[in-house]
């Protein structure tokens, strides 16, 4: 089911290239994560220690940095959990 009042568009941030063509094709559909799951987020301490000291040692305003984690659903099959684990700091290259 397509409810407008509830769906918000999503987009993606600036590049400098692009990897696919950016023209729309096709009906729009609508898609939204929490529309059939509850979505539950797991961080662990030590991972988000180490994104907070990168992010305090760094000079720039802009980090290029990634989170790397697990997406699944429950067992019971109502919700899902992301779970982060890892802290990438990136390269400044």
């Amino acid at each position: 089911r397509f409810v407008p009042e509830r769906m918000v568009p999503f987009s993606f941030p600036l590049s400098k290239c692009a990897l696919w063509d950016p023209v729309p094709m096709g009906d729009v559909t609508g898609s939204h994560i929490t529309y059939y799951r509850n979505p539950k987020l797991s961080m662990k301490e030590k991972t988000l220690r180490l994104a907070y000291r990168h992010a305090k040692q760094n000079e720039k305003k802009l980090l290029s940095c990634f989170l790397i984690g697990i997406l699944a659903v429950d067992e019971d099959g109502e919700g899902i959990t992301l779970t982060i684990d890892r802290f990438d700091p990136g390269r400044e290259v």
